[in-house]
């Protein structure tokens, strides 16, 4: 039995990363600052695993 071809259109002119799982697709939208990293499993993406940098300027709190 043969796959079944889905397409969908993205913006291209955004900065975003795109996963697709099992025929659906997740947008993982741009931040000011930080990292992300994909998790795998078996072959296929399970977490995404954000961070946050803050950078100091002198403040008190953060």
């Amino acid at each position: 039995m043969g796959q079944i071809k889905m397409e969908t259109t993205i913006d291209l002119s955004e900065n975003a990363m795109y996963v697709v799982r099992d025929g659906q697709i997740t947008k993982v939208s741009a931040k000011p600052f930080g990292s992300d990293e994909v998790v795998w499993k078996d072959g296929k993406v399970v977490d995404v695993v954000r961070t946050q940098r803050q950078r100091l300027n002198g403040q008190e709190v953060i």
